[in-house]
């Protein structure tokens, strides 16, 4: 297995820049998720690491060497994509043996190898089945055993689970996260679905519009997100997001928001000193599950029920609260009416604070 890293890499198609000057580094052994909405880039950097794909400036390094103008068949690489590609008039046998056949390997090497990744994939009982006679799942696996049985220095993934239905692709979260666990492999995995680069991934790399936004472990990614984009990209629903203005009053930092004010009892003085070229104009940020809700007349916040969504295990409560709409999970126990006048505070080091202009944490971006 090998490190990979991205080195000032741009990609650019006519007048449309698709990577913007990218630095990126995924260690030996990581699992990297590349997320991000459709055209953010993900694929564009997926593709030329592979070398489907030539950069026009920056450099890429698989174990340490530039790959820069090697052929994608000299670089080591398995790739797993969305489609299958298996051939029909293969079985599943030949189907994983195919890249070993193709380069003359030994018949009793390939019969052991094969043998091998299908036993980690728990493929031996249909090795001498059509791929047609298979389960989704089940031809999403042949084709990874047809990527691992090459022993590649890295695997490379787009969007693999994407034709699966929902019951099928969280088996095959688990799957493939015990593989990356058994093989230790460097595995660089390409999605638009959030839940599946935060329970499978070692970190998460942010792409929007072409530029990295952050790299980090899913929690960190989740509770310290860098900017605007990842704070309202990242959870479902994602973050509330309240425009406001930090003011000082009393010896007492407040955002005041519409006819609310957040009071930011352990925000540093710094941090007022941060937006004093910009009127003090800030976003405030919160997580839904973050709104305590709190006997009428006792929460510092309180707006009216606009909208209710039963969740299963928990609801979503959305409130009018000074101009915004906030959404709050709560106990499915809890079934306001609309209209409802409700109260609530902010759990204790909950709050983030974003630049209005930039878009930029402030500071750790927590209070």
């Amino acid at each position: 297995m090998a490190a990979i890293q991205l080195q000032g890499v741009q990609k650019r198609y006519a007048n449309y820049v698709a990577v913007r000057n990218l630095d990126l580094e995924i260690k030996d052994g990581e699992f990297l998720i590349l997320l991000g909405p459709s055209g953010c880039g993900k694929t564009t950097t997926l593709r030329c690491i592979a070398g489907l794909e030539t950069p026009n400036a920056g450099d890429i390094r698989i174990g340490g060497e530039s790959v820069m103008g090697l052929p994608p068949a000299r670089r080591d690489l398995a790739f797993v994509f969305q489609m299958y590609a298996l051939y029909p008039h293969f079985n599943v046998f030949e189907n994983i043996a195919f890249p070993l056949r193709n380069r003359g390997t030994p018949h009793e090497e390939v019969k052991a190898r094969v043998m091998e990744v299908a036993e980690i994939l728990r493929l031996r009982d249909v090795l001498d089945k059509s791929p047609s006679a298979l389960s989704a799942g089940s031809r999403q696996k042949v084709a990874l055993a047809r990527a691992m049985v090459r022993r590649p220095m890295a695997f490379l993934m787009d969007e693999p689970l994407g034709s699966l239905d929902s019951k099928f692709r969280e088996k095959m979260r688990v799957e493939l996260k015990r593989l990356h666990l058994r093989l230790g492999a460097t595995l660089v995995y390409v999605t638009h679905d959030q839940l599946e680069a935060m329970s499978m991934g070692d970190r998460i790399a942010i792409m929007h519009n072409g530029v990295l936004q952050q790299v980090a472990p899913p929690r960190e990614i989740y509770e310290q997100p860098a900017n605007l984009f990842v704070a309202g990209f990242i959870g479902a629903p994602g973050m509330n997001l309240c425009p406001g203005k930090l003011q000082q009053e009393g010896g007492v930092l407040r955002v005041t928001h519409g006819n609310q004010a957040w009071p930011l009892p352990t925000l540093l003085a710094a941090y007022l000193e941060s937006v004093s070229g910009n009127d003090g104009r800030i976003v405030l940020g919160i997580r839904p599950e973050n709104l305590l809700l709190r006997e009428s007349g006792q929460g510092i916040l309180n707006g009216s029920v606009t909208g209710l969504e039963p969740m299963g295990p928990y609801n979503l409560i959305t409130v009018e609260c000074g101009g915004e709409s906030i959404r709050l999970r709560v106990d499915r126990a809890v079934i306001p009416r609309h209209g409802d006048n409700i109260h609530f505070d902010p759990a204790p080091g909950t709050l983030k604070l974003f630049h209005a202009e930039s878009g930029q944490a402030i500071g750790s971006g927590m209070v």
